[in-house]
Order: structure tokens, then C-alpha cells, then sequence
């Protein structure tokens, strides 16, 4: 608990106010709880044994004073403890998506989507409660009991006594009850992110699915999924339900030991009916928080798994460190020397060297997996290369910013992303929408014909992955993107492998139109592409196996394995 709040203090810190506002609340809550309870004696005495018609007006306006001030504190306590657990939530959902997005593409690509979503929403949901309610209403019960215990004392130290000797049995089978209570919690919180993962999979393939008939391999799959987690759930039930009957069997036992001390005392005449009455009524109040705090403490659990997962991913730190330099235009040349890359242990890239100055385009061909993909990535720092360096004018990558660097960069990759939002906000992503160079954009990259004719024109909203857009309408959306970049380099991963012939070729002379004081990167596996260049790297296995011309290129054999 104490790491928890360690972690979460920062959060925590900001609203002393509102703690303080809280806890005053709480008070005054225990406070008129306690004194309800010490009312019960004056009723009895001063109303029903000694007939008293003036405590007959003053006392019934007491306690309802007394529920008043206990249901105003309660209702200010509610809503103070409500306002800082919805604002931290808020704030720790922003930080961890900011520190995520902090994180490399290596985290991203090994840690399933679904349980992402699963920690920035269930797990950070889960400590809501512990960084405002459970606070407040331990600190609430905790005065409560500590109120009770004060009028159950006053009103008889022998009974009282007899009365809490009890609690003390209550402790080692709640500790064990904790300690299970927390290690199913880890297990239905993993379970939940596997679920969520399986979910957001199901989603993202619903088409692959329906083609192959998948649905009822996934649908059992997910029920197998749901099912365990459903058993944890009874699990935790069964369990996190014991403290009520352990605690209501021995506070029976300490009330019928009380019923028959207090019982012998007011036969005796020791005790009158309304010390009794007060008494009783304070002890059977008592064990109400008790049970309270106990549950608290319970279903704090939860909390502290939620935690620790959350803070799993905000204590991972970025393993490509920031350079300090800024990358300035004009970019003259990039050059690669002696570049190796490995994913894990698997070698990606094996000692690559290549050059390519402004105003140049270069090819790279070769089969799927030849290293094309890795050598974009490692020039634009998203992997850190194994060994040898990139250099941006005669300086190496590492020493730039990685911001400085990809805004002067743009890559239109083989797998297109469009984003749910308009199309001039998916062509200008990143950058400020400037609606004239959006058309430009547009017009540049042969998508302006279609978007023209659609109702809200660059203000259409596109679905989610651009559903409601063809493969090629999609490619050509991401290629208006890089151009509106204007970008200093320009990449083209496979750019124009879903657009037909026509339009291939319209996209061909848009890139030699604005080839003027760049570098651009072509992978291509199409002669009308792969022709732009004036330099063509063939690639197999991480290597690069030759550099020809593209004539030279398409007049080899190379052409007929790469096609």
C-alpha cells in the first residue's frame, strides 16, 4: 500500500484542498453518527423512564440535526472524493498514453494492442477508487470507529470489554483472505487483457475471418477466454465474501456476551435501561465500519494490481535516446556505413553502405524480407542500428532530435494508415491543415477527382482504417500526405502497388515533378517505378548483393525473382 500511494502521489499532492475538505466532512459524519448513537440514552432515560415533556421537544430535534449533519457529510465527502478520483483517472490516462507514446516501436510491436487498451482503461479504472474513495472512507469509518469505541467506553468499560475482545480472532483469517485476494486479482486482470486482446484481434480481422469462416474458431476461442475469467470471478467472490460471515459470527458472539453482562448489570441495578439501550446501539453501529474498512482494505487489492501493471509500463524507459542537435534543411546526402540491425538475435540488416545526395532517387529492390523495410526504419531512427552509422550531412543520425529528424522525412509505407477524421486531417496529419495545399496535395497524388465529388469534399470523415475508402483511394490519401509534408526526403515504401496502371503512372510523373532539391527512396518492385532512379541496390538477406542502373536492373535476371 505505502509503494502505491509513493507512486501516486504526485497525483495525490495537488488536492490537498479537496482531501482536507473531505476528511472535514468525514467528521462531521462520525461525529453526528457517534451522537446519534449517544441520543439513544437521553430518549430512554429522560423521555420513557423519568416522563421528561421538555426533552420530549429537544431531543427528537437533536437527532434529526444530528442524521442532518451525518447526510450533509456524507453527500460533501461524496462528491469532493469523486471529484479527485475522476481527475486523477484523467490525468494518469494522459501521462501513461504520453509515456507510451515516448516508448519505442519495439514495445509497440511486442505488447499486444488489446492489452495496451486494457491498462490505460480497466487497470487505471481500478485505482480510482484507491487515490479518492478508499482514502476517504478509511479516514471516514476510521473516525466513525473511533467515535463509537469513545461512547461504547464511556458508557461502560467492562462491557466494552467483553465486547471487543473478539475483533482481535478476526485478523489472521482476514490477512490470509487478503493475501488470496490478491493474487486471483493479478490473474483476472491478466485474464481481462487477454480477453480485450482477443477482442481488439477479432475486430482488426473481421475480414480475414469472414473469408475463411473463421467465426466459430474465434467465437470458442473467446468463450474458452471468458469462461476462465468468469471462474476467477466466483473465485474471488467466494473468497473476498468470507470477512462478512467471519465478522458477523464473531460480533454475534460479542453481542450475546454483552446481552448477558449487560443484562445481569441491569438487573442488578448497575446499569439503567438507557446506559444499556446507548450501549448496545453504539456496539451495533461499531461493527458496521469495521466490517466497512475490512472490505476496503479487500477490495484494495485490486488497486494495488492495477497499480503495479500501471507502473510496469511507466517505468520502462525508451532505449533510443534523444539526440541534442537539430536537423536543419537543406538535407545534402544521407549516407549509411557498415549498418548492421538485428531484431532480438535475428539479423536484419548485415553490413549495408549506400549513399544518395540531393536531388537523387535510388531504388531498392528485392524479395520480401531482402532488409528494404529495415533500412527505411533505421534511417528514420526507429530501430537503433546493431553496428556502423547513419549519417545526415556528414553527422550521425544519433546526434539529431528524432522529432527534428522524421519532420524532415516523409514515408508513405506498404501498410496505410488512415485515421478516423477527415480526409484534409488525414492528408495534413501532423502538421496545421492548410486547405489550399490539401487540394494541392490531393490533385498531386491523383485522389482530387474523387474527393471533389464527395458531399463534404476534404471534410468527409473516413472510418476507422479508412473502410469506407478503396486500396488504391486509401494509398493515394497516404501519398497526398507525404507530399503535403514537403519533407526534405521522400520514401516510398511500395507506394503505388494497389493503384491501376493509369494512375501509376500518373503518380509516377508527380514524383519526377517534385523530385527538385530532394532525396527520394523508392522500394518498388514495378519497371515504370523502379525507372525514376538513377541508382538501383539490389538487396537479399540483409545485403546488398549489387548496384546497377535501372536499365542494367531491368535487363537482369534479377528482375524475374523480384517481380
Amino acid at each position: 500500500m505505502k509503494s502505491f500511494y509513493k507512486r501516486f502521489y504526485p497525483y495525490i499532492k495537488d488536492y490537498y484542498l479537496f482531501f482536507v475538505l473531505a476528511i472535514l466532512s468525514s467528521l462531521l459524519t462520525a461525529g453526528c453518527t457517534a451522537y446519534s448513537t449517544y441520543l439513544v440514552k437521553p430518549v430512554l432515560d429522560e423521555i420513557f423512564t423519568n416522563k421528561d415533556a421538555q426533552m420530549l421537544i429537544i431531543l427528537p430535534l437533536l437527532l434529526i440535526a444530528a442524521y442532518f449533519g451525518k447526510s450533509l457529510g456524507a453527500y460533501a465527502q461524496g462528491f469532493f472524493v469523486n471529484y479527485i478520483g475522476l481527475d486523477i483517472v484523467r490525468r494518469v490516462r494522459e501521462d501513461l498514453l504520453a509515456h507510451m507514446l515516448k516508448l519505442d516501436l519495439e514495445f509497440f510491436n511486442k505488447m499486444r494492442k488489446g492489452e495496451l487498451i486494457a491498462r490505460i482503461t480497466n487497470d487505471i479504472g481500478l485505482i480510482r477508487a484507491a487515490v479518492s474513495n478508499y482514502f476517504a472512507d478509511f479516514v471516514r469509518e476510521g473516525f466513525t470507529i473511533i467515535g463509537l469505541l469513545c461512547v461504547v467506553i464511556y458508557s461502560n468499560p467492562r462491557l466494552a470489554f467483553f465486547s471487543l475482545v473478539v475483533v482481535p480472532l478476526a485478523i489472521v483469517p482476514i490477512l490470509i483472505i487478503i493475501r488470496h485476494i490478491k493474487r486471483i486479482s493479478r490473474k483476472t486482470q491478466e485474464k481481462n487483457s487477454d480477453i480485450t486482446s482477443k477482442t481488439s484481434e477479432i475486430f482488426n480481422s473481421a475480414e480475414i475471418i469472414k473469408a475463411n469462416n473463421g467465426e466459430q474458431i474465434e467465437l470458442e476461442h473467446y468463450r474458452r477466454e471468458n469462461k476462465i475469467f468468469f471462474k476467477l470471478g466466483i473465485k474471488s467472490t467466494l473468497i473476498g465474501g468470507l470477512n462478512g460471515p467471519i465478522m458477523e459470527t464473531l460480533g454475534a458472539v460479542a453481542i450475546g456476551i454483552v446481552i448477558f453482562v449487560g443484562g445481569s448489570e441491569v438487573i442488578g441495578g448497575r446499569m439503567t435501561t438507557g446506559e444499556f439501550g446507548s450501549f448496545t446501539t453504539a456496539l451495533f453501529m461499531l461493527y458496521t465500519p469495521i466490517k466497512r474498512m475490512i472490505g476496503i482494505v479487500t477490495s484494495f487489492q485490486d488497486a494495488l494490481v492495477g497499480g503495479e501493471r500501471i507502473g510496469e509500463i511507466m517505468d520502462m524507459q525508451p532505449k533510443i535516446k534523444d539526440g541534442a542537435q537539430i536537423l536543419q534543411a537543406p538535407i545534402n546526402d544521407i549516407a549509411v556505413r557498415g549498418v548492421q540491425l538485428h531484431y532480438d538475435k535475428v539479423a536484419a540488416l548485415n553490413d549495408i553502405s549506400l549513399e544518395v545526395k540531393k536531388n537523387e532517387i535510388i531504388a531498392l529492390v528485392g524479395k520480401s524480407g531482402s532488409g528494404k523495410s529495415s533500412l527505411v526504419n533505421a534511417i528514420l531512427r526507429l530501430y537503433d542500428v546493431s553496428g556502423g552509422e547513419i549519417c545526415i550531412n556528414n553527422k550521425n543520425i544519433k546526434e539529431y532530435t528524432q522529432k527534428s529528424l522524421r519532420d524532415n522525412i516523409a514515408i508513405v509505407t506498404q501498410r496505410i494508415f488512415i485515421f478516423h477524421d477527415t480526409i484534409a486531417a488525414n492528408v495534413a496529419y501532423g502538421s496545421e491543415i492548410n486547405e489550399a495545399r490539401v487540394i494541392e496535395s490531393l490533385k498531386a497524388a491523383q485522389m482530387w477527382e474523387f474527393v471533389e465529388n464527395l458531399k463534404n469534399g476534404i471534410h468527409t470523415m473516413l472510418d476507422e482504417f479508412g473502410t469506407n475508402l478503396s486500396g488504391g483511394q486509401r494509398q493515394r490519401i497516404a501519398i497526398a500526405r507525404a507530399i503535403y509534408k514537403d519533407a526534405e526526403v521522400l520514401i516510398f515504401d511500395e507506394a503505388t502497388s494497389a493503384l491501376d496502371i493509369h494512375t501509376e503512372e500518373a503518380i509516377r510523373g508527380t514524383i519526377d515533378s517534385i523530385k527538385q532539391d530532394k532525396i527520394i527512396i523508392l522500394i518498388a518492385h514495378r519497371p515504370s517505378t523502379i525507372s525514376l532512379a538513377s541508382r538501383v541496390y539490389c538487396m537479399q538477406e540483409g545485403k546488398i548483393i549489387d548496384i546497377t542502373t535501372p536499365q542494367g536492373y531491368l535487363n537482369s535476371d534479377e528482375i524475374q525473382h523480384n517481380a
